[in-house]
C-alpha cells in the first residue's frame, strides 16, 4: 500500500502588493504619463488607471499631483546621487583627483542620459531656488570630494563649499551644450570637462 501523500497545493501568492512596490508602481506610472503627454495634461484618474489602483490609494501617498511630482524629483535626485557615488567608489580610496574626475564624468554621462527626466521632474518644481533640497545634497556630495582632497594635500582648495558651487554650475551648464550638440563624442567632452576642472584647483602650497 503506497503511503505517498498527495502533493500539497502551492501557497497562495499575496493579495496585496508590498506598500513600497506599489508607491513605486504608482510614481512609475506618473512618470511614464508626465513624460508621455506632460504635466498639466494628465490626470490622476490617469495615473490610478496605468498603475492598476484605487484612487484612494494616490491619495494615500500624495496629497495632489504636484506633492507627487516634488516626490518624484527627489527619487530622480537619489537615483542620480546613487550613479555618481558608485562611479566614484570604483576609484582608489585615496585617489582624490581620480575620485573628482570620475564624479564629473559620470555626472555629465548621467545627466545627458537623464536630461528628459530632470526636464520633466523639475519643470513645474523650482530646481534653481536658493534652498533647494535636491540641489543641495549634489552639492554636498561634490564638497565632500573637494574636503577630502585638501585634507590630503591633492590640491589647495581653502573654500570647498564656493569651489563646489562653481563646478556644479560649470559641469551642470557645460552638459546642457552637450545636450545641445549631439554630434559631440560625449566620452570625449566629458573627458576634456574632467580636465578643465581639475586645472582649476592649484597644487598645495609648499610648506
Amino acid at each position: 500500500m503506497s503511503t505517498s501523500q498527495p502533493p500539497s497545493a502551492p501557497s497562495a501568492s499575496p493579495r496585496t502588493k508590498p506598500a513600497e512596490v506599489r508607491l513605486d508602481e504608482l510614481m512609475t506610472a506618473a512618470e511614464t504619463l508626465f513624460m508621455e503627454n506632460g504635466f498639466e495634461a494628465t490626470t490622476i484618474a490617469d495615473i490610478t488607471r496605468v498603475a492598476n489602483v484605487a484612487k484612494g490609494t494616490f491619495y494615500h501617498y500624495f496629497a495632489s499631483k504636484n506633492e507627487m511630482l516634488a516626490a518624484l524629483a527627489n527619487r530622480y535626485t537619489q537615483q542620480y546621487l546613487a550613479e555618481l557615488e558608485k562611479a566614484v567608489a570604483s576609484c582608489p580610496q585615496q585617489d582624490w583627483p581620480a575620485r573628482l574626475r570620475t564624479w564629473i564624468k559620470a555626472s555629465v554621462h548621467t545627466y545627458a542620459r537623464t536630461f528628459r527626466t530632470h526636464d520633466m521632474v523639475y519643470g513645474g518644481h523650482h530646481h534653481h531656488e536658493r534652498d533647494n533640497a535636491e540641489k543641495s545634497a549634489i552639492l554636498a556630495q561634490l564638497e565632500h570630494i573637494l574636503l577630502q582632497g585638501q585634507q590630503q594635500n591633492a590640491w589647495y582648495c581653502p573654500n570647498p563649499s564656493m569651489v563646489a558651487l562653481l563646478l556644479y554650475s560649470g559641469v551642470h551648464g557645460a552638459t546642457d551644450a552637450l545636450i545641445a550638440s549631439p554630434q559631440l563624442d560625449a566620452e570625449s567632452y566629458a573627458r576634456e570637462l574632467a580636465d578643465t576642472c581639475l586645472r582649476l584647483l592649484p597644487p598645495p602650497p609648499r610648506k
